[in-house]
């Protein structure tokens, strides 16, 4: 099959009215910090049993159609010997790779990130498209201050961002490009948005010379949010406002779909968020989300690690995954919360 169409059926795998995409590449540092909260060793097993028990959970793929999964997660297997990736595609749900290593300090930008994972990357995409992956994600991120980002980090991330898309596309890999305006800090909602159109701007202008297809991408953005320190929160209806405004400014329409971060919102937040945005404006993509702990924490507590609460946690999981799909359609109702 000709790579355009091995893309195109990727994403319309994907983009499905009302499902979203399961973030599980926790690196190994981020699912310890996720385990220590409920007194669970990180150890490869409770990962493994972890993951088994998302991917396994019943009627998930009624709301959730990809999970981004992290390199060790393609090798494992269930408790029946059934590879991981595969028993996400039995449940109709595409599995993904998370395949950037992670983020170091830019020289010559103090305070400012940049996010490695070049070195090799052709190579690996062949091995994880073996092991099942049909998608991939990179993350960029992008700490704010009065002075932060700086001009150069905006540049370079995006120039990063635009060469994983074009090798994902050449390989036959669907890639998601994920700029990430961090929530950390006291920066005002009106920064957010500052610094969020400037890096989408730089980031689609990277894509265009890279000659990336961007109906056979998807967008992974932050929302426009006040910092998490700033002395005022915004309204729901002024992060979809704003949020809704940037992305107009910024997405050429041709963009296949826009599968919003949680970003550390609390799992009700990153619900009512995506259901106002979807309620907002003139969107010409498909607004969903892209969730890791705003879908996650509510099954974990459940879990503690112990079988016998499978059950119960992938109830949560899924109760969750309903309430977001309801939101990708501007359908959530916050009363249906006292169910959670």
């Amino acid at each position: 099959m000709p790579t355009e169409n091995v893309l195109q059926s990727t994403i319309d795998a994907i983009v499905q009215d009302g499902k979203g995409l399961l973030a599980a590449d926790e690196s190994g540092g981020t699912i310890a910090k996720r385990f220590k909260t409920i007194d669970v060793e990180s150890t490869e097993e409770n990962r493994r049993a972890w993951r088994t028990l998302l991917l396994s959970t019943p009627g998930l793929g009624q709301y959730v159609s990809g999970v981004i999964l992290y390199e060790e997660t393609l090798a494992q297997q269930a408790d029946d010997g059934e590879p991981l990736p595969s028993l996400a595609a039995r449940h109709g749900i595409v599995p993904g790779i998370k395949v950037d290593t992670g983020k170091i300090a830019l020289a010559h930008a103090s305070g400012d990130e940049i996010t490695q994972g070049l070195d090799g990357l052709a190579a690996r995409l062949e091995k994880y498209k073996a092991q099942g992956a049909r998608f991939a994600k990179w993350r960029a991120v992008y700490n704010v201050s009065d002075t932060l980002p700086s001009r150069l980090a905006i540049q370079a991330n995006a120039e990063s961002l635009a060469r994983y898309a074009a090798i994902c596309q050449e390989a036959g890999v669907v890639p998601i490009v994920e700029p990430e305006v961090l929530m950390d800090g006291g920066h005002s909602i009106d920064r957010c948005a500052e610094v969020t159109e400037a890096v989408l701007h730089e980031v689609f202008h990277a894509l265009h010379r890279h000659a990336v297809v961007l109906e056979h991408m998807l967008l992974k953005p932050s929302m426009v949010l006040p910092g998490k320190a700033h002395g005022r929160q915004a309204s729901v209806e002024e992060v979809a406002t704003r949020t809704v405004s940037v992305l107009g400014r910024t997405v050429p329409p041709a963009v296949a779909g826009i599968y919003f971060l949680s970003g550390g919102q609390t799992p009700r937040e990153a619900s009512a968020h995506l259901d106002a945005i979807n309620r907002t404006g003139r969107r010409p993509w498909p607004l969903s989300f892209s969730y890791g702990r705003a879908l996650q924490e509510p099954p974990l507590a459940a879990w503690r690690g112990k079988p016998e609460n499978v059950k119960a946690a992938q109830q949560a999981l899924l109760e969750r995954a309903r309430l977001n799909s309801a939101a990708a359609r501007g359908r959530y109702d916050a009363k249906e919360e006292t169910r959670t």
